[in-house]
Parts: structure tokens; sequence; C-alpha cells
């Protein structure tokens, strides 16, 4: 599967009815997007079970200022809706590859139930 661009209208939907989500904020005019697309595509391809979705920081300002994006690329990672992940920057293809498969591990549900355990107890 190829990496889908997404707008503002498409963004919650897209996280919430998918497990896995990786998000890519970028521009056209930005060197280190252009050279973290192939990359970004490549993940996309060899791994079709997670969306890979990109936003166009110009076209989607708005949303890009929801996301709080301060600087391009940004990756992001959901999982069931959770925000896991979100770092400033191109990744090179074993980060990304450890990324996705950190985040296919990763046991939401025990981080959320544990979460919520820590703020009940008011830690």
């Amino acid at each position: 599967m190829s990496a889908i661009d997404i707008t503002a209208d498409q963004f919650n939907e897209t996280i919430q009815e998918n497990e896995i989500v990786l998000v890519d904020f970028w521009a056209s005019w930005c060197g280190p997007c252009r050279q973290f697309a192939p990359t970004f595509e490549a993940s996309a391809q060899k791994h079709p079970d997670v969306v890979h979705a990109k936003v166009d920081t110009e076209a989607e300002q708005a949303l890009a200022a929801a996301a709080d994006i301060r600087s391009i690329p940004t990756l992001m990672a959901f999982k069931k809706g959770y925000l896991v992940f979100n770092q400033a920057g191109a990744l090179p293809p074993p980060a990304l590859e450890e990324l996705v498969q950190k985040v296919k591990e990763l046991d939401i549900d025990a981080a959320i139930a544990a979460q919520q355990n820590a703020e009940q107890s008011g830690e």
C-alpha cells in the first residue's frame, strides 16, 4: 500500500479508524522532507497493515498549527487513536523500521491502564 495524502477533514477519522497510523508532516520546499519521502514510501510498501499518511503543511496550515508542528519533517505515530511518538526530523530507514516494529509491539491497552492507575493514585 502506498502512503496517502490526508487533509484536516480526514485526519481524525484516519487516526481513529485504523490501528496504527504514521503521519509525515512535510512541505514541498523542504529538502529534508523530500529526502525522507522515499524512506516513508518504502515503509508504506513494506508494512501494508500500517497506514502511512502525509500532511502537506503548506496546504493544511490549520492542521499543522493544531498539531503544534514547529519543524518539518515531523513524524507522528498513533496506535488505536493515541499519539505514541512525535519527533521532528527525518529518520533513516533503519530507525523508521525500528519505530514501526516498536509501535506494532506496544501494548497500548496496558499503557493506557497504567496511565489511568497512576492518575488515580495521584502520581
